[in-house]
């Protein structure tokens, strides 16, 4: 009997659920190298926050530190498909680098948090906050990749200032959608939807405190 190749099943995989999978892998990895301070970690995420905002051809300097080979490891992608892989993984590992500046005692790459989430917890108490609601209105009417990395340099800075996490995962499958014709509009539903639909928790009682005592002090 014959065993299934890795390449045999890893080429049924959508591409946009592989540039997902290896920037989750791959920014997984720098967050830990860098929480835990080691210094190979630590250099790379000051070299690739250089690339936030930008395209990958603008910045030469970072071929090979953006997990790029990851793509190509067991399967080979079309030439469309190989130019909107390689650009939503590189934006995506170079904003979380940006992101993560800083911030050693604390994960930016926060799985299940998407962008619109995020950026409704800007916003103290719930409300909404006009000029945070205009950046992120600013950002959905990006036409084109290189305005919208640069409209997430912004949005990134204002998370990482704020210290609210993001997954970059779910950040690099958009990013890949966003390329496809009517992808970007798919992809500002996402946003939109996960803006309104966030709910502050509800701050709990003494009795509920004392009840369920917080882990995280």
């Amino acid at each position: 009997m014959t065993a299934t190749s890795p390449q045999a099943t890893t080429a049924r995989q959508p591409v946009v659920d592989l540039v997902g999978e290896v920037a989750a892998t791959h920014i997984s990895a720098l967050q830990r190298g860098y929480r835990a301070d080691r210094s190979s970690a630590v250099a790379a995420l000051a070299q690739l926050r250089r690339g936030a905002g930008k395209l990958p051809e603008e910045v030469p300097e970072l071929w090979g530190m953006a997990g790029t080979e990851l793509l190509y490891s067991e399967r080979d992608l079309p030439e469309r498909d190989t130019l909107k892989a390689e650009f939503a993984l590189f934006s995506a590992i170079t904003l979380y680098a940006l992101h993560q500046q800083s911030k050693s005692g604390q994960d930016m790459h926060r799985p299940g948090v998407e962008l619109g989430t995020a950026v409704r917890r800007l916003m103290p108490g719930g409300t909404l906050d006009e000029p945070i609601r205009r950046r992120f209105v600013r950002l959905g009417t990006a036409t084109t990749p290189k305005v919208l990395t640069e409209r997430l340099r912004e949005v990134v800075i204002l998370l990482r200032n704020a210290s609210i996490g993001l997954d970059y995962g779910i950040l690099a499958r958009q990013l890949y959608q966003a390329q496809d014709p009517d992808g970007l509009r798919h992809v500002r539903q996402r946003w939109g939807r996960s803006f309104h639909s966030y709910r502050p928790a509800s701050p709990r009682t003494d009795d509920d405190a004392a009840a369920s005592p917080d882990k995280d002090t």
